[in-house]
């Protein structure tokens, strides 16, 4: 017989029982986060919690909550070129997201949380040409640490 054991699944990760999640609207606190972007992070986080867990989506209520804003979504040069006129070759795409997570089956295992995660792209490409790419790419970090920091608690 074991005993003090949690639940955990194949695919990692540490559920306490769990048997449904529910996901927030990421609102967004800062000018250039677009509600697009709100809800394409909100769904990227719904679709990882459903691919990588066995637990059930909810609309609310779930047994492990999501929620939280959008506090950064910033550009700025991070490669400077020198020469006759300083520019940049590289410029960067950062966002945070401040994450509060909720667990009901055992509370002392939420927390709230800044994640930040960034993408480097051409200078000479036009941001907007890009922003999709760019928040696939920062998206998957970002639900990917979330998801670790809280289920992936080992």
């Amino acid at each position: 017989m074991l005993t003090g054991c949690r639940f955990y699944s194949f695919t990692g990760g540490q559920f306490s029982g769990a048997k449904t999640f529910s996901v927030e609207y990421f609102k967004p606190q800062t000018a250039m986060a677009t509600p697009t972007y709100a809800q394409r992070f909100t769904e990227s986080m719904k679709d990882l919690l459903l691919s990588q867990s066995p637990l059930k989506l909810r609309e609310s209520e779930g047994d492990l909550r999501y929620s939280g804003t959008i506090i950064e979504y910033s550009t700025a040069p991070v490669a400077i070129q020198s020469g006759a006129a300083e520019t940049a070759s590289l410029n960067r795409l950062t966002i945070s997201i401040k994450v509060k997570y909720e667990n009901e089956l055992e509370p002392d295992l939420g927390f709230e949380k800044t994640f930040t995660k960034f993408s480097d792209f051409d200078a000479n490409q036009d941001l907007f040409t890009i922003e999709e790419e760019l928040w696939t790419l920062i998206n998957d970090q970002l639900t990917q640490e979330i998801y670790n920091a809280s289920v992936g608690n080992w």
